[in-house]
């Protein structure tokens, strides 16, 4: 019973690079700030469509490194209510993400029709987009498992 509990709570210290859900960490930060730096640099006629694809990369980059940050500190105290602020996270990033990436797929298909268009960069960050949110969807099945074993 008591490694239950252990596995249950999150982690501090350099234990967060140890332990398999809170390690998706670095892929997250790595593949969300490789959206946000195609997206930011490619060139489309109307970048109001891109505009969605840019708030959740820098969002979900922020809450990211925020909570690694935390984790690290051991801000978070081992548990508790934190368990669950991390599922919401995940949960809220894994969607974010997934419209994010499905928005960023149809605006690359049109842009294939337009001559000239940046298509190189754009198919870049629908891949990495997708990478990002198959990366949270991981991260929030055992954040998922890790909050009900709690």
């Amino acid at each position: 019973m008591s490694s239950s509990t252990s596995t249950s709570t999150l982690p501090s210290g350099l234990a967060v690079l140890t332990t398999f859900p809170d390690v998706l960490f670095i892929p997250e930060i790595i593949f969300g700030g490789l959206v946000w730096i195609l997206v930011a640099s490619s060139r489309i006629p109307d970048s109001m469509l891109q505009g969605w694809v840019m708030f959740v990369s820098v969002f979900c980059f922020i809450m990211s490194i925020s909570l690694l940050c935390l984790y690290l500190c051991g801000a978070h105290g081992g548990g508790g209510c934190w368990v669950t602020l991390d599922v919401i996270c995940q949960e809220t990033a894994a969607l974010f993400y997934l419209s994010a990436a499905v928005l960023e797929a149809y605006l690359t298909y049109i842009l294939g029709f337009l001559p000239g268009q940046a298509y190189r960069e754009n198919v870049a960050a629908v891949v990495f987009a997708f990478l990002a949110t198959l990366v949270y969807v991981i991260h929030k099945v055992f954040s998922l498992l890790r909050w009900k074993s709690s």
